[in-house]
């Protein structure tokens, strides 16, 4: 019967008889009202509940019961705005606000619900008075909002206020110091969390074991071993963070130790953990063994579980094993499909690729920037324009022209297709562009051949006040190569030292290179020198500049100092040393090295280290002992034409009267790639060495009879800022009679000053 001293009959004066007496309402009929509005509540009617409330506005009755303003305002927030607004008014008007906080509470959380932020400031700045349950509407929704400073301000201030926080807001607050990487109070919200009751709590336990493990993973190890009693989502969690952490190695040994220590139930989210560490590791075998797990289990049905299993075999290079867990799949969503195309993408199954995305559209499932992306890739691979233009038909239908990561792929693949007007007239487009739209076109324009073009880009770039990474300098440094000068290059060495990318490894590396191939060996070893963390890709190119230049004793020395450095020799390092002793002359060192590598078995030999080593030989005028070698390898693998063309090529150099011998070099050379004009070229050279006029003559012959495009040699001069380039036997180039005349003029003068 209280209720109904809260409910107020409001009347207008016009309507009432002379006798200014209201009209009688009966206590049932109001209860019935009541009894209405919370019955349409609970039964989420809520359209009905805010007709009701009209209709009972209109006949002059307003209601002052707290409990009844939680449902209308509920009601509001699902269905109108602005009658939550004119709710909010009316309790203003009837002066409830001040007095009754649980009312301000439902009308704060009525704004948030709306995404109101300021108003729901407003409102609680107003109340004089405020419960627990202010401070925590207040908290989770600033962070809920996304405002996290003003989240974590707030928790602050309800703790001066000396107000407790619930369970859910403390969770919700570390999540929110774990988002803005705030470590230290991280470390004051564990202090505090100690001195109350909710460290028992295994949710905030293990909300504060998640924020160390993202920040400091040693201190959400400590925190572990202190834990008393750990859930699955505790050890969950320090997997995860081993493995984010970039210890992946730790977090399968935590997972280890979880099975057969304390023998948990291991869920899902686990099983996600564990094979994300699998995949950074590439630890194949026990990606296959946690395979073989996830089917004993029966996570199959588990789409996270099923995308990880794809994603670790296409990473661990096995494609194969990725389309038989994808197939195994019952459910799949967009992520499975991308995972799988991802990963027949990087590893060349571009064919394979193209068929699934077929067979993805005949699912039904529409492709997303993700799938773009990926065919873009497909498109560069075989650098078709017809397909190219066919998927820029489709991000346009699917509206992803503004997506940057899809315009910046697609400028690359036009000029990866030649298309470098399609690709400048994309960019031109472009309403935004970063520091990756405008290295995309540096490298587009570099990779057609149009370094002065890729120059301007530059240029350009520096006027917007865009500045230059690492990947901007590489490309320019590409574009160098196009030059017959070291003016350009100098230049673009000079923007990586004003920008302090010289001393990168990937930028060094690439300039001393660059160096090199100009035959600039001084400059190429203090570029060498200036590299602040040498790896060994550096080393490797270093070894290789040595060789190229003519120095095969330094070339050992460095390999000797990368060994002092505890730097292990990849592949290419072996490549470049051969390479070196080869062109040097050190046969024996060359040898003595190759030994030494295959007794090491750090790194197993392939193909291109026995051609090396064949070329290595042959030069030494080894011939018979190359030749038995090769004969060797061709026995247990497919010999590629390049070990029989470093035996042709010795041929020319170290002839041991065999002519047999010779014809039979040739003949395989010729065999692997008959449409190769090198092959012809340099049998032609090994008769020619030897006088042997007319089978010279008859090999080049073949090359016209066959109709195999040769690549001609060329000279390139720099003229006015542009590169002109010579090519043997052309006869087309503009005034090229006043440019031999001039070239006989120098040679006349030149013969005057030696007479």
């Amino acid at each position: 019967m209280l209720t109904f001293v809260f409910i107020t009959l409001i009347v207008n004066v016009n309507s009432c008889s002379a006798m200014n007496h209201p009209p009688i309402i009966s206590i049932s009929k109001l209860s019935n009202w009541v009894a209405k509005i919370k019955e349409l509540s609970s039964n989420k009617r809520w359209l009905e509940l805010l007709s009701l409330y009209n209709d009972l506005n209109k006949s002059g009755v307003q209601f002052t019961e707290p409990t009844l303003f939680h449902p209308i305002l509920k009601a509001c927030s699902v269905t109108s705005l602005r009658h939550g607004k004119s709710l909010h008014a009316s309790v203003i008007k009837l002066g409830v606000l001040e007095s009754c906080t649980s009312i301000g509470n439902s009308i704060m959380d009525f704004y948030l619900k709306a995404g109101i932020l300021d108003s729901t400031f407003s409102v609680f700045d107003n109340m004089k008075v405020r419960d627990c349950v202010s401070w925590n509407i207040m908290i989770s929704g600033c962070i809920d909002h996304g405002d996290y400073d003003r989240g974590l301000s707030t928790f602050k201030e309800a703790r001066a206020a000396g107000f407790e926080t619930n369970v859910s807001t403390l969770v919700l607050v570390m999540q929110t110091v774990d988002i803005l990487g705030a470590l230290h109070e991280g470390q004051r919200m564990h202090g505090y969390i100690m001195k109350t009751d909710f460290l028992a709590v295994s949710s905030v336990q293990n909300a504060l074991l998640g924020m160390y493990a993202n920040m400091a993973v040693e201190f959400a190890q400590k925190l572990f071993d202190e834990m008393s009693d750990r859930d699955v989502i505790a050890w969950s969690v320090m997997i995860s963070g081993y493995v984010r952490s970039d210890n992946a190695h730790f977090g399968l040994g935590i997972f280890r130790e979880m099975l057969s220590l304390f023998g948990k139930e291991v869920d899902g989210q686990t099983v996600v953990s564990a094979l994300k560490a699998c995949t950074n590791l590439k630890n194949y075998v026990t990606g296959r063994a946690l395979h073989g797990f996830v089917v004993r289990k029966g996570f199959y049905g588990d789409l996270f579980v099923g995308n990880s299993l794809i994603d670790m075999y296409s990473k661990c290079n096995d494609p194969d094993a990725a389309f038989q867990a994808w197939n195994d799949m019952p459910l799949k969503n967009s992520v499975s499909w991308n995972s799988l195309l991802s990963g027949l993408v990087c590893n060349g199954k571009h064919s394979e690729a193209i068929n699934l995305f077929i067979s993805m559209q005949k699912s039904k499932i529409e492709p997303d920037a993700v799938t773009l992306v990926n065919l873009l890739q497909v498109c560069k691979h075989f650098a078709d324009p017809l397909i190219c233009k066919c998927i820029h038909t489709v991000i346009l239908r699917k509206k992803h022209e503004l997506n940057d990561i899809i315009i910046n792929t697609l400028v690359d693949v036009y000029a990866k297709c030649n298309l470098i007007c399609f690709a400048q007239r994309l960019f031109n487009s472009m309403k935004i562009r970063d520091t990756v739209s405008w290295s995309t076109m540096i490298a587009a324009f570099t990779h057609c051949g149009l370094p002065d073009e890729a120059i301007k880009v530059f240029n350009e770039m520096i006027q917007t006040q865009e500045k230059p990474n690492a990947v901007t300098v590489l490309n320019l440094i590409e574009a160098c190569s196009c030059y017959s000068e070291l003016k350009v290059p100098k230049s673009v060495h000079g923007i990586a030292i004003r920008l302090g990318l010289a001393t990168e490894t990937t930028v060094g590396t690439a300039i001393l290179d660059m160096y090199s191939s100009y035959g600039d060996i001084i400059t190429s070893k203090k570029a060498f020198s200036q590299i602040i963390n040498k790896n060994v890709i550096s080393f490797s190119a270093m070894i290789a500049a040595c060789g190229m230049n003519g120095l095969p004793h330094d070339a050992l020395c460095l390999l000797t100092e990368m060994e002092m450095h505890g730097i292990k020799p990849n592949s290419i390092t072996i490549l470049s040393v051969l390479s070196a002793c080869s062109h040097g002359g050190l046969i024996n060192e060359g040898l003595s090295f190759f030994q030494k590598f295959i007794k090491s078995q750090e790194v197993k030999p392939s193909l291109e280290h026995y051609s090396c080593l064949i070329d290595l030989l042959s030069r030494g005028g080894k011939l018979d002992l190359a030749m038995e070698l090769t004969d060797q390898l061709a026995k247990g693998k497919n010999v590629g034409a390049s070990a029989w063309g470093a035996l042709l090529s010795g041929c020319r150099t170290s002839y041991n009267g065999n002519e047999n011998f010779q014809e039979k070099v040739i003949k395989h050379v010729l065999e692997f790639e008959p449409n190769n004009s090198s092959g012809y070229m340099l049998a032609s050279n090994v008769y020619a060495a030897r006088g042997s006029w007319d089978a010279a003559a008859r090999f080049r012959a073949m090359v016209k009879d066959k109709q195999v495009k040769v690549v001609a040699g060329y000279s390139m001069v720099h003229v006015n800022n542009a590169c002109c380039k010579f090519i043997a036997g052309d006869k087309h180039r503009f005034l090229l009679k006043e440019i031999l005349e001039e070239l006989h003029k120098c040679m006349k003068m030149e013969k005057i000053q030696v007479n």
